[in-house]
């Protein structure tokens, strides 16, 4: 059984969750679409970015959409300048790192992450998901990309699923932005406010034929979206190459209740009543089902065929409400021999691994090297790692 600590931090927890999906079911706004959307809430912690190597990652903050909220949190760990080919980098007048243009770079994967908070809530910049992808980023040794989607009621379904599918053409963009950069047409190139499109961190570190997609909760749904965008989008997302998924405590439900929908639909921190209102709130009143493409990925027809999917590692935890879903579905990629593996901890709780408060607990720190552990095998170098 979980502890007392964990015990009274979901009690907490739940009531000040419920109380905001509440509230946003009885408020008037959440029956006006909002294209332009929010992607955090007054009530969320904010950590700032800093983008001198603070803690061995620098982070920070891009708006990539000039029509919508959509924005995120770039973490680059400090391996990509420390290296012995790189092993001076450079400090501007801003304060944080710049890379030095004409000399080689380390290239890293990159790790696209969706937050979680049933849809409605979290933030790519919050305290909690910082400092996860703070340790994600120096364990796996990756550019974290962090996604803040645009969330619900403001911006119900598939606002949030469209949002996730943009960084990943986004990324395609910023790669081919960066190879024009190699040939000498860098500097003639201009968004529509006037600035350089190429970001530079990523242009400099970033390898986006080791892509990885990276969910936790509601993120998950979002990652696994994204993954089957992917595989139906093929050669028009190149240089961009998804080499796998990992879907944390994914946020599946169905019509049909699992024997752990009905065991622990009083559960800790996400419950049946909470999830139920998560999905009012972020599905179309026209399209509310439980069976919805975005809720159960287990109905019939979904494309493409399972067997096209990406390795994909699940995690679950022993006392989550949904974890019987996304056991479900791992067992059925494994039956068309996609690699996907499970990890189950034992008192474990729904985001054990990604709650602020949890963090620092023995059992997060162990999934998150799991975690870095299987996913290094898909990431590993390929080809050269250093360039111009």
């Amino acid at each position: 059984m979980p502890n007392l600590i964990v015990k009274l931090y979901s009690v907490i927890f739940k009531y000040q969750q419920k109380h905001l999906l509440q509230s946003l079911i009885e408020s008037p706004e959440s029956t006006k679409a909002n294209p332009f959307g929010i992607t955090s809430r007054p009530s969320e912690s904010i950590a700032a970015s800093n983008p001198s190597f603070s803690d061995g990652v620098a982070t920070k903050d891009i708006h990539v959409d000039p029509f919508s909220s959509l924005s995120l949190r770039i973490f680059l760990p400090d391996t990509a300048v420390t290296s012995s080919l790189s092993s001076t980098y450079q400090i501007t007048n801003y304060g944080g790192y710049s890379p030095a243009a004409g000399k080689s770079h380390r290239k890293l994967p990159v790790m696209l992450q969706f937050h979680g908070g049933g849809f409605v809530s979290g933030s790519n910049e919050s305290v909690g998901n910082d400092a996860f992808c703070r340790r994600i980023a120096k364990l796996c040794d990756v550019i974290v990309v962090a996604v803040g989607y645009r969330l619900a009621p403001e911006t119900k379904y598939p606002g949030a699923f469209e949002d996730g599918f943009k960084v990943l053409n986004w990324l395609a963009k910023q790669a081919n932005l960066a190879f024009c950069g190699r040939l000498g047409a860098q500097s003639h190139i201009f968004d529509s406010f006037g600035a350089s499109m190429v970001e530079p961190w990523l242009a400099a570190h970033g390898d986006t034929s080791r892509c990885v997609l990276l969910g936790v909760s509601s993120g998950a749904n979002i990652a696994d979206y994204v993954a089957r965008e992917a595989v139906e989008a093929g050669k028009r997302l190149d240089p961009v190459k998804v080499v796998a998924q990992i879907l944390m405590f994914p946020f599946f439900i169905g019509s049909t209740p699992t024997h752990s929908e009905i065991k622990l639909a009083s559960s800790y921190f996400y419950d049946k009543t909470m999830c139920m209102l998560a999905w009012k709130l972020f599905l179309p009143k026209e399209e509310f089902n439980l069976d919805h493409q975005a809720a159960n990925p287990l109905i019939a027809g979904r494309q493409p065929p399972l067997k096209c999917m990406p390795p994909t590692l699940t995690v679950v935890a022993e006392h989550d409400f949904m974890r019987d879903r996304a056991i479900a579905y791992s067992e059925e990629l494994r039956k068309v021999n996609v690699d996907a593996p499970l990890l189950d901890y034992k008192d474990g709780v729904h985001e054990f691994a990604t709650l602020d408060v949890l963090l620092q607990t023995p059992q997060a720190r162990v999934c998150a090297e799991d975690v870095s552990i299987w996913v290094k095998k898909y990431i590993s170098l390929r080809g050269h790692e250093f360039s111009y």
